[in-house]
């Protein structure tokens, strides 16, 4: 039998219905410094405000994945307090083990709550060319580094974090969720309407052939993350290629 409905809008169907459910359960939170949001069955975006010179206050988005009493932190918030929120809300209002947090580049939007986790005894990972980029800039620094790939887990999921290229920076990478199809681009992802956003680290030349192969490796991709912004779905990638190529 025929049917208008696609598997892609069947899916976001579930999720809508998932989050409404999630919502009446307590699992979203809001404050002055820290927003979570459920964003489908296992995962949730965590928005934070970081005060800059040459963008004035910019909301900084990054990624939460839960399953079976653990969680995955992708991106600390932007600044101590809201860190100190978003661990609190994890340990004591979902009662979860945090396994990690993720920097997915060396920017302080990813990683100025980091000493916070690190406080917690809560272990943080990046790739190599992250911590040395980080370092060099006297910024909090993760622990465990990764080469190419490493894949992280949350309760039975998994969470695959990639280089594919540079682009925002030279040490970009993104997290994805196979059982969510949840892309969190970090902010090598631009939201719609966005405009080029700080460019000082950026490879313009290689940042749309980047995000082509994060849209290759990942072609069942339903959810996408940026780092600023609203999410969306695979669009976001298109722009993102069409912005810099």
């Amino acid at each position: 039998m025929k049917t208008c409905f696609s598997t892609s809008f069947l899916y976001l169907i579930t999720c809508f219905i998932f989050i409404a459910e999630g919502q009446q359960k307590g699992n979203s939170y809001q404050s002055e410094a820290l927003q979570i949001k459920q964003i489908s069955p296992n995962t949730f975006l965590h928005i934070s405000y970081l005060n800059t010179d040459d963008f004035g206050k910019v909301a900084c988005n990054g990624m939460i994945v839960i399953n079976q009493g653990e969680a995955l932190v992708f991106d600390t918030p932007a600044n101590n307090e809201a860190s100190i929120e978003l661990i609190n809300w994890l340990e004591q209002d979902q009662n979860v083990k945090v396994k990690g947090v993720v920097a997915t580049h060396f920017h302080w939007d990813c990683l100025g709550g980091l000493n916070e986790f690190h406080a917690k005894g809560i272990p943080s990972f990046a790739s190599d060319e992250t911590i040395a980029l980080a370092k060099s800039a006297g910024y909090p620094t993760p622990e465990n580094g990764f080469k190419k790939k490493i894949i992280l887990k949350a309760g039975q999921l998994k969470v695959i974090n990639q280089f594919f290229g540079e682009g925002h920076t030279k040490d970009n990478f993104v997290a994805y969720v196979p059982s969510d199809k949840v892309i969190f681009g970090g902010c090598m992802i631009k939201a719609l309407d966005a405009g080029s956003g700080n460019l000082e680290d950026a490879n313009v030349g290689e940042w749309p052939i980047t995000v082509q192969k994060v849209k290759s490796a990942f072609s069942d991709a339903e959810i996408v993350i940026p780092g600023h912004g609203k999410i969306g779905g695979t669009d976001l990638l298109d722009y993102t290629i069409a912005m810099f190529q």
